[in-house]
């Protein structure tokens, strides 16, 4: 008789409850990227899911949770409704009406990674604590990632100190949840208060800090969206707040106000927030910047326009194709490997994608590159040459262009170069000026069409509107065949948008199709282009606080005002 065989108990998950910070991506930590990266379910509110998926694997299973717009859906009242964000949310093995204490478990009883990610901190939030405990009760392993809480955050974003070199004694509290002994205990403190409410709420908050004892003429900050570029502040009193919100035009919203964090007290540093506050008084904050460029192509500028406060929106002018007769690039592809080159020099990033797709479709990968020396026109190319495994010999070490390129690629040498032809595969459009250079340094050239660039598709009707009604504050155009491509497939910008070129030949072309030029880089690099827009940012920032007026962005201008011109 052979003996029993017991089934292997099932592999057991984990649980990690993640705090997902008060909205800036940037204020993830460290082991919160690291957790998200190796989940394999990730549940959390729809917002929250906004702000960690970034980091989170490909093929992750996304469930969100949707909490009812009423006053029972705020933090730690309620249940969350679950839905499903992808197909792949299935394979968690668990319906999507469950609420997140059941989907957990499951997950993890499945042998799977699960992420709870939260806002804030997961100590501060009831739903995450209730989760603990039943991952607790039932023998679940789970751990805790602290993140950046709100009411701690957010007035660091907003230059609102919440202690002096006094120590200030500090209370926190949920007007949500406020029970009338909390009000009546904070009303008779003099310390600093942070009170966690709703925009719609914020006036009522007050009423009660009154009622307890604090005086009408109490310094009050209240932050909406914060640490986020929709982040807006305003300074007030407790007895003035309400009239300061009915000025700004702060109507009541029927899903029961946003979240705002409200900062009270005499030595909170209200006074000082003007020179406090970094975050706002960036020189693009809150600027919808359109970049005519791919993802690819414009992740650095993209960044760096996000360090300046922008919010970058790429729409792709051209689209990339094989070229029409590949014949003579699969000749040059050939002739890297049989020794006809000495040097490769790539302008593009699509140049590298094309020689690499190209490689990959003869079986051939960087090893190919042996004993060839790589030229790269500037810093992005290079990058993706490096992700291929190959290190360029040469990149520009002034302008990253095909003239600082020139400035530094060394004159043929007979003795100490055994070959003196260059493969140059590029985009259909003629780079004359390489082509040239390298013929008077005494090379023979290869100019090879590696790929053709086509006008790309209209970008979605939303982008269109924005783009022709003034819904971006600027356009960073980096060429001219930008300007003419994103005038093709979206129409004209606005008269109040700001536009901006990277140098003389393409703010003509700007200029000949109607446009008024308002930023020009002082030199042809796209880097310059974005510093040159956030120095003319930063300047009329300063004009309107000079004259006394609000700092709003272009596209807040009224109808019809004019734009003055100003170039750099």
């Amino acid at each position: 008789m052979s003996p029993t065989t017991l089934p292997a108990p099932p592999e057991q998950g984990h649980v990690t409850f993640l705090g997902a910070g008060p909205g800036d991506p940037g204020l993830l930590t460290l082991r919160a990227v690291e957790a998200l990266a190796n989940a394999d379910v990730l549940v959390a509110e729809h917002d929250v899911l906004d702000v960690v998926r970034t980091h989170a694997r490909q093929g992750v299973s996304e469930v969100h949770t949707d909490a009812d717009t009423t006053a029972s859906s705020t933090p730690g009242m309620g249940t969350p409704q679950l839905t499903v964000v992808d197909g792949a949310s299935t394979t968690a093995g668990v319906p999507a009406n469950r609420d997140a204490a059941h989907l957990v478990m499951e997950a993890a009883r499945g042998g799977k990674r699960v992420v709870r990610a939260v806002s804030g901190d997961p100590g501060l939030d009831a739903y995450a604590t209730e989760e603990m405990l039943a991952c607790a009760s039932a023998g679940v392993p789970f751990e805790v990632v602290p993140g950046v809480a709100a009411a701690v955050g957010v007035p660091a974003y907003a230059g609102v100190s919440l202690r002096d070199a006094q120590g200030t004694d500090v209370r926190f509290v949920d007007a949500r949840t406020a029970s009338d002994r909390c009000w009546t205990e904070v009303g008779a403190s003099d310390g600093t208060v942070v009170v966690s409410t709703t925009l719609d709420s914020v006036a009522a908050a007050a009423g009660e800090l009154v009622s307890a004892g604090r005086k009408p003429d109490t310094p009050l900050t209240v932050t909406v969206a914060g640490t986020t570029t929709r982040q807006r502040t305003w300074t007030a009193t407790l007895g003035t707040i309400a009239q300061t919100l009915k000025q700004a035009k702060v109507l009541p919203s029927p899903e029961g106000g946003r979240p705002v964090i409200a900062v009270v007290g005499e030595r909170s540093a209200a006074a000082q927030r003007d020179r406090l506050a970094w975050f706002e008084s960036k020189p693009l904050f809150g600027w919808k910047v359109l970049v005519p460029r791919t993802k690819e192509q414009a992740a650095s500028l993209s960044d760096q326009l996000r360090s300046y406060g922008a919010v970058p929106h790429e729409v792709p002018t051209i689209a990339v194709e094989p070229p029409r007769t590949p014949q003579q690039m699969e000749r040059a592809v050939k002739g890297l490997v049989t020794g006809r080159y000495e040097w490769i020099a790539f302008t593009s990033v699509n140049a590298v994608k094309a020689v690499r797709e190209k490689f990959e479709e003869y079986g051939l990968d960087a090893r190919a590159f042996a004993g060839i020396k790589v030229a790269a026109v500037g810093e992005q190319t290079a990058n993706a040459l490096i992700a291929f495994g190959v290190k360029p010999d040469l990149v520009p070490s002034g302008e990253q262009s095909a003239a600082g390129l020139l400035e530094d690629w060394p004159p043929y040498d007979p003795v100490f170069d055994p070959i003196d032809r260059v493969f140059l595969p590029r985009a259909d459009i003629a780079t004359e000026t390489l082509v040239a250079g390298l013929i008077e340094l005494g090379w023979e050239v290869d100019d090879v069409t590696a790929y053709r660039t086509v006008r790309a598709s209209p970008p979605p009707a939303e982008t269109r509107e924005a783009i022709k009604g003034g819904g971006f504050d600027a356009v960073l155009f980096t060429s001219s065949s930008t300007v003419r491509n994103l005038v093709g497939i979206a129409g004209k910008p606005h008269n109040v948008t700001v536009i901006a070129c990277i140098g003389p030949a393409t703010a003509k072309t700007a200029e000949e199709h109607g446009l008024r030029v308002d930023v020009m880089a002082p030199e042809p690099s796209v880097h310059k282009l974005a510093e040159a827009l956030a120095d003319f940012g930063a300047r009329r920032r300063l004009a309107a606080l000079e004259a006394g007026d609000p700092v709003t962005r272009p596209s807040e201008r009224r109808p019809g005002a004019r734009r003055r011109r100003s170039t750099t």
